[in-house]
This record gives structure tokens, sequence and C-alpha cells, in this order.
């Protein structure tokens, strides 16, 4: 299977931080909050490089998630 490089992307957030699950939901990569779980349980989110499991683990500006092929950069929200 050849080396995909992940597609990169960022998600502005106008708080000082948002947790893993809510991430998850708001990137579409699970359907419902409660999927965050069984979702990060099997492996499949790498945190600032690091596996993580924490639904609750809480994410801020300069932050990175890599998950389903995608490389999300968290940034603040300009004009906040």
């Amino acid at each position: 299977m050849p080396n995909v490089e992940p597609r990169e992307e960022t998600i502005a957030i106008r708080t000082p931080y948002i947790t893993l699950g809510q991430l998850l939901k708001y990137a579409g990569l699970v359907d419902e909050g409660s999927m965050a779980k069984p979702f990060l349980a099997a492996g499949k989110a790498l945190v600032n490089g690091e596996p993580e499991t924490r639904r609750g683990r809480k994410l801020r500006p300069g932050d990175t998630l890599l998950a389903e092929g995608r490389l999300i950069r968290l940034v603040p929200e300009e004009g906040e």
C-alpha cells in the first residue's frame, strides 16, 4: 500500500480550547458524540503525533489531529 500524505486543513476556534470529542464531531470524523469513545479506543487518532484515547483531551490553537487521512491544525479565530 502506498504511503499517502494526509490532507492538511485548519480549523479556527474562538474559545481557548476544544475537547477532542467535540473536534471529532465538528470535523465530521464521527456522526455523534457517543461515537468518539470507540473511534479513539480503536487507535484512530494522533494528537500532536502521539496516540490519544481521551475524548475529553483539551486541544488548543497550535495542536494537530491526524485521523482518517486528515491532518487538522487548530488556529485561533481572528477578530475575537
